[in-house]
Protein backbone atom coordinates (compact mmCIF):
# COMPACT_ATOMS: atom_id res chain seq x y z
CA UNK A 1 0.00 0.00 0.00
CA UNK A 2 1.18 3.39 -0.82
CA UNK A 3 2.62 5.84 2.23
CA UNK A 4 1.33 9.26 2.52
CA UNK A 5 3.04 11.73 4.69
CA UNK A 6 0.91 14.55 6.32
CA UNK A 7 2.58 17.81 8.10
CA UNK A 8 -0.58 20.01 10.19
CA UNK A 9 -0.17 22.67 12.17
CA UNK A 10 -3.16 22.89 14.90
CA UNK A 11 -5.60 26.41 15.33
CA UNK A 12 -4.83 28.69 18.22
CA UNK A 13 -7.88 27.37 19.91
CA UNK A 14 -7.03 23.97 19.18
CA UNK A 15 -3.75 24.16 21.16
CA UNK A 16 -5.77 25.72 23.98
CA UNK A 17 -8.31 22.74 24.22
CA UNK A 18 -5.70 20.44 24.62
CA UNK A 19 -3.88 22.55 26.94
CA UNK A 20 -7.33 21.91 28.93
CA UNK A 21 -8.03 18.77 28.23
CA UNK A 22 -4.52 16.35 27.10
CA UNK A 23 -5.36 13.96 24.60
CA UNK A 24 -3.27 11.27 22.87
CA UNK A 25 -4.62 12.25 19.05
CA UNK A 26 -2.83 9.08 17.74
CA UNK A 27 -6.07 7.25 19.13
CA UNK A 28 -8.56 9.74 16.83
CA UNK A 29 -5.61 9.35 13.78
CA UNK A 30 -6.01 5.68 13.84
CA UNK A 31 -9.84 5.92 13.91
CA UNK A 32 -9.53 7.80 10.75
CA UNK A 33 -7.73 6.04 8.46
CA UNK A 34 -8.68 2.70 9.56
CA UNK A 35 -12.41 3.84 8.22
CA UNK A 36 -10.86 3.78 4.57
CA UNK A 37 -8.52 0.33 4.77
CA UNK A 38 -5.74 1.86 6.25
CA UNK A 39 -2.47 1.91 8.82
CA UNK A 40 -1.49 4.56 10.78
CA UNK A 41 2.02 4.37 10.53
CA UNK A 42 3.75 7.07 13.09
CA UNK A 43 2.71 10.54 14.69
CA UNK A 44 4.87 13.45 15.82
CA UNK A 45 5.04 16.65 16.93
CA UNK A 46 7.43 18.86 15.98
CA UNK A 47 9.00 22.03 17.07
CA UNK A 48 9.29 24.27 13.53
CA UNK A 49 6.91 25.48 10.43
CA UNK A 50 4.32 22.71 11.28
CA UNK A 51 3.18 20.79 14.43
CA UNK A 52 3.23 17.94 13.84
CA UNK A 53 3.76 14.35 11.11
CA UNK A 54 2.25 11.77 10.62
CA UNK A 55 3.09 8.81 8.14
CA UNK A 56 0.41 6.74 6.88
CA UNK A 57 -0.31 3.95 4.88
CA UNK A 58 -3.53 3.85 2.74
CA UNK A 59 -4.92 1.58 -0.33
CA UNK A 60 -5.05 4.20 -2.80
CA UNK A 61 -4.81 8.21 -2.81
CA UNK A 62 -8.32 8.94 -3.07
CA UNK A 63 -9.10 6.67 0.31
CA UNK A 64 -5.79 8.93 1.93
CA UNK A 65 -7.46 12.13 0.35
CA UNK A 66 -10.52 11.48 1.93
CA UNK A 67 -9.41 10.78 5.21
CA UNK A 68 -7.29 14.35 4.46
CA UNK A 69 -10.31 16.04 3.08
CA UNK A 70 -12.55 14.99 6.80
CA UNK A 71 -9.69 15.98 8.84
CA UNK A 72 -9.26 19.38 7.21
CA UNK A 73 -13.19 20.13 7.59
CA UNK A 74 -13.04 19.36 10.98
CA UNK A 75 -11.86 23.10 11.91
CA UNK A 76 -9.04 22.24 14.55
CA UNK A 77 -6.09 22.48 11.58
CA UNK A 78 -4.62 25.91 10.31
CA UNK A 79 -3.14 24.02 7.81
CA UNK A 80 -2.92 20.60 6.35
CA UNK A 81 -0.45 19.18 3.83
CA UNK A 82 -0.40 15.55 2.39
CA UNK A 83 2.61 14.16 -0.07
CA UNK A 84 2.70 10.92 -1.52
CA UNK A 85 5.96 8.81 -0.65
CA UNK A 86 7.53 7.24 -3.34
CA UNK A 87 9.52 3.60 -2.63
CA UNK A 88 13.04 3.55 -4.72
CA UNK A 89 12.17 1.22 -6.86
CA UNK A 90 8.91 3.39 -8.06
CA UNK A 91 11.15 6.10 -8.48
CA UNK A 92 13.33 4.12 -10.75
CA UNK A 93 11.12 2.30 -12.55
CA UNK A 94 9.95 6.78 -13.31
CA UNK A 95 13.19 7.76 -14.39
CA UNK A 96 13.52 4.82 -16.63
CA UNK A 97 9.90 5.99 -18.00
CA UNK A 98 11.02 9.77 -18.36
CA UNK A 99 13.79 8.57 -20.27
CA UNK A 100 11.18 7.93 -23.22
CA UNK A 101 10.07 11.25 -22.97
CA UNK A 102 11.23 14.02 -25.05
CA UNK A 103 10.68 17.12 -23.56
CA UNK A 104 10.41 20.35 -25.41
CA UNK A 105 10.81 23.47 -23.34
CA UNK A 106 8.12 26.48 -23.96
CA UNK A 107 8.86 28.59 -27.27
CA UNK A 108 11.58 25.98 -28.66
CA UNK A 109 10.36 24.29 -31.66
CA UNK A 110 11.69 20.38 -31.88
Amino acid sequence: MPLYLTRFSYTPATWAKLIRNPEDRRTAAEEYITKVGGTLRGFWYAFGDHDGYTLWEAPDNVSMAATALAIGAGGALSSIQTTVLMTVEETLAALNKASSIKYRPPGEKG
